[in-house]
C-alpha cells in the first residue's frame, strides 16, 4: 500500500507536489527536505536550506526554501537541519535583517533606523522607490549627505566639490559616465626614434636624393577634452654620401634643357639614342660602352658644356 504526501519544491508556493513514498518512510524525500511525513510534509532541510511552516487550508505543511518569504528572515542554528524562517516583530515591514530591524518596508511606509514610519521627520522627505525617509537636498541633487552636500546630480548635471554644476570649470571636463567633474588628461608622447635610412619611393638604391622618417610612441592617450597629441611621424629630405646602384636594375638619364637633348640606356645589349647633330658612327658607340667608354651629350645655355667622352 502507498501513500500520498506533501514535500518540498525549490521553488517557493510549489511545494505542494505530490509524491509516493511507502508507508512509514521518511527518507528519500525530494527538494531541499532532509526528512518528511505523509502529513505534515518536510520535518527537517538540507544544508543551506530554510524550514518554514506554510498555511495549506486549515493546516500547516513544512516546506524547505532556499530563503524566507516576504515579512521573514532567516535564522541559522549550529545544527543545519533546523535553520528556520521566523517572522519579523515589526508591522509593516517587508524583509527584515532580524526581529526587530527591518530592511525594507511595505508600499505607502518608510524605512527609518530599521522601522517602519507612515510619515517622515522634519529635514527628511518619504522616497516612494526606496521606501525610506531620505534627506530633503537641493533641487539640482539626486541624493546627498545633507541639504549642502550632493552625492549624485539629477540627470544633465555634473557634481563637482558637493555641488551641481551645468559644465565644468577650464581645467576640468565633464565625465557623462560618472556625472562628475574630473581633471583633463593631456596627451604625452616618447622621445622620437633615430631616423630610418634614406630612401626614395620605398628603396635604398639607384638615387641621390631621397627622404628619411622618424618616429614616437602615445604615451598616454588624451581625454575627450584633454590637449591632442602633436605628430608622431616627422620626414625631411636626405643626401646619400655615394650613390649606390640597383642590382640587375635598368637605368636611364634624362637631360633636360631649352630644347630636348640626349638620352641613354644600358642594358643588356647596349644600344644608344642621340640627336642627329651629335649622331656618331653606331657599331663605335656600342664598341666603347663595350668597354666602358659612354658619350654623352648636353646641349643648352651657354653655360653648359659638351661633354664628348668620359671613362668610367
Amino acid at each position: 500500500m502507498s501513500f500520498s504526501i506533501y514535500v518540498t519544491c525549490h521553488n517557493y508556493g510549489s511545494f505542494l507536489n505530490k509524491h509516493t513514498v511507502l508507508p512509514g518512510v521518511n527518507w528519500g524525500c525530494h527538494g531541499g527536505c532532509l526528512t518528511c511525513s505523509d502529513s505534515n510534509g518536510c520535518l527537517s532541510c538540507k544544508p543551506r536550506f530554510f524550514f518554514f511552516l506554510e498555511r495549506s487550508g486549515m493546516r500547516q505543511v513544512g516546506v524547505c526554501l532556499s530563503s524566507c518569504p516576504s515579512g521573514y528572515y532567516g535564522t541559522r542554528s549550529r545544527s543545519p537541519d533546523i535553520n528556520k524562517c521566523t517572522k519579523c516583530g515589526l508591522s509593516n515591514c517587508d524583509s527584515c535583517f532580524n526581529r526587530n530591524f527591518c530592511m525594507r518596508c511595505k508600499a505607502g511606509f518608510y524605512l527609518l533606523q530599521g522601522k517602519c514610519q507612515e510619515t517622515c521627520p522634519e529635514g527628511l522627505v518619504p522616497s516612494d522607490t526606496q521606501r525610506e525617509c531620505v534627506l530633503d537636498c537641493s533641487a539640482e541633487c539626486d541624493t546627498c549627505l545633507n541639504g549642502d552636500t550632493c552625492t549624485k546630480c539629477k540627470a544633465g548635471l555634473y557634481l563637482l566639490k558637493g555641488k551641481c554644476q551645468h559644465s565644468c570649470p577650464v581645467e576640468l571636463e565633464p565625465n557623462e559616465q560618472l556625472a562628475e567633474c574630473i581633471p583633463k588628461v593631456h596627451c604625452e608622447v616618447g622621445d622620437w626614434a633615430d631616423w630610418s635610412p634614406c630612401s626614395r619611393k620605398g628603396k635604398t638604391c639607384g638615387f641621390k636624393r631621397g627622404e628619411e622618417t622618424r618616429r614616437r610612441d602615445i604615451l598616454r592617450p588624451p581625454s575627450p577634452h584633454g590637449d591632442p597629441c602633436p605628430p608622431t611621424t616627422e620626414t625631411r629630405q636626405c643626401v646619400v654620401k655615394k650613390k649606390k646602384k640597383c642590382p640587375g636594375e635598368q637605368f636611364s638619364f634624362h637631360f633636360s634643357s631649352s630644347r630636348f637633348c640626349g638620352l641613354w640606356q644600358v642594358k643588356n645589349s647596349p644600344a644608344v639614342w642621340m640627336p642627329a647633330k651629335h649622331r656618331r658612327n653606331k657599331q663605335t658607340l656600342q664598341n666603347e660602352l663595350r668597354f666602358k667608354k659612354i658619350c654623352f651629350c648636353f646641349c643648352g645655355p651657354a653655360s653648359s658644356r659638351v661633354l664628348i667622352r668620359r671613362g668610367l
